[in-house]
């Protein structure tokens, strides 16, 4: 059995290093093998997934956060949200974004995404005004496939910098 949970400030070396887990599995090790320069996922890594980040973003009043735990307290998915900062003419920090949603890949498989995903949504529907936006990566259409279901539409396109490397991203806007 697991439990949805909103994440605590001392347990932000832990979630680091389920981000730092997640973001690899997905996009290099078992994932999509993206060829990242190494200096650049290196910087990108440290600026993103260190302890004293994660620290900071559990403490931004502006973000919520939570965690997929099991029994035994171990952490196997996360969900992040906050003022919208995508590049979108219609987009704005008042309305809401889904900043990041990852599942460990062992964990997969058991709507643990669904319920982060859910929980995500119903906090941003009360407290943000107007549609709730994300982005996604352009070749992940697995995750692109479960926004559609839960009412996205794709909207618009950019690049997410990782180092000198440009991901070619897509805007999902719900609303």
């Amino acid at each position: 059995m697991v439990q949805i949970r909103h994440a605590h400030i001392e347990e932000a070396p832990t979630l680091a290093a389920l981000k730092l887990a997640t973001f690899r599995q997905t996009f290099l090790d078992e994932g999509f093998a993206i060829p990242y320069p190494p200096a650049d996922l290196a910087i990108f890594e440290a600026d993103s997934y260190s302890a004293d980040v994660v620290a900071a973003e559990i403490a931004d009043p502006e973000r919520q956060n939570w965690v997929a735990e099991d029994w035994d307290g171990r952490l196997l998915g996360y969900a992040q949200v906050g003022p919208c900062k995508l590049p979108h003419p219609e987009a704005g920090p008042a309305q809401g974004e889904l900043y990041q949603l990852y599942v460990l890949r062992e964990a997969q498989g058991q709507k643990l995404g669904k319920q982060l995903l859910d929980v995500a949504m119903a906090h941003l529907a009360k407290t943000r005004p107007g549609p709730i936006w994300l982005g996604v990566w352009s070749g992940n259409e697995k995750a692109q496939a479960v926004y559609l279901a839960s009412g996205f539409r794709k909207v618009g396109d950019y690049r997410f910098k990782v180092g000198s490397w440009y991901d070619e991203e897509y805007i999902f806007r719900k609303g």
